[in-house]
């Protein structure tokens, strides 16, 4: 085993199954995108430590164990479409098309869009539509069965959650710096919606979310 598959190996072994990512296809996925390939230039020693990775632009890579956890939670199926805000380097965009029929990946700063389709075209992703544009409160009017939002959003995203078949899920990081919680929110039926908190975290927010009535003093 090479130091590169050995740093792999060991992040998978030792931040990714302690996090709670138990699912076979997930690990056997992390194993077989190579995150190093959408890293930075000149950041490739970043590609399997336990932190976020600046992209420019305030945009950063997540954790590795929290786009593991991520995929754990929302198992998507290979039927299923899925609909990403906030493609940053492509990498989750990547993961997220080994398991779904087809990914949609909205990203506000075109330079980045433009450095993910480089990205992606080069390892062989086909199943992937690259749009760049502002998707902080929706996106369109087509239906998904997954939605990923990349960006923490002060409020629960209740446009997100209207864009869902019946069935489908919603992950988003939900609050204020230092205290946000990621969530997973379930459409079960028009009208019904099943919200499960995971986790505390702090992740970059989305730009031009939607905000809160703020008291001014």
């Amino acid at each position: 085993m090479n130091n590169m598959e050995q740093a792999r190996f060991n992040m998978i072994e030792q931040q990714i199954r302690p996090w709670d990512v138990s699912d076979a296809q997930v690990l056997s996925l992390l194993s077989a995108v190579k995150r190093e390939q959408f890293v930075p230039a000149g950041r490739q020693s970043l590609a399997f430590m336990d932190m976020e990775i600046p992209l420019g632009f305030d945009a950063y890579m997540w954790q590795p164990k929290l786009e593991a956890r991520v995929l754990h939670e929302l198992k998507v199926q290979n039927s299923e479409r899925v609909l990403e805000v906030g493609t940053g380097s492509g990498y989750l965009t990547a993961l997220l098309s080994r398991l779904a029929a087809q990914v949609t990946s909205v990203e506000i700063v075109a330079e980045l869009s433009a450095q993910a389709a480089h990205n992606l075209a080069a390892h062989g992703f086909d199943n992937i539509q690259l749009e760049v544009g502002d998707a902080a409160n929706s996106w369109g009017s087509a239906q998904y069965d997954v939605i990923v939002l990349t960006g923490s959003v002060p409020v629960q995203p209740a446009a997100f959650q209207q864009q869902l078949n019946i069935g489908g899920r919603l992950f988003a990081i939900v609050g204020d710096a230092p205290a946000m919680h990621a969530k997973v929110i379930t459409r079960l039926a028009s009208d019904v919606f099943e919200n499960v908190t995971l986790f505390e975290t702090n992740v970059a927010p989305l730009q031009n979310a939607t905000q809160p009535q703020r008291f001014v003093f």
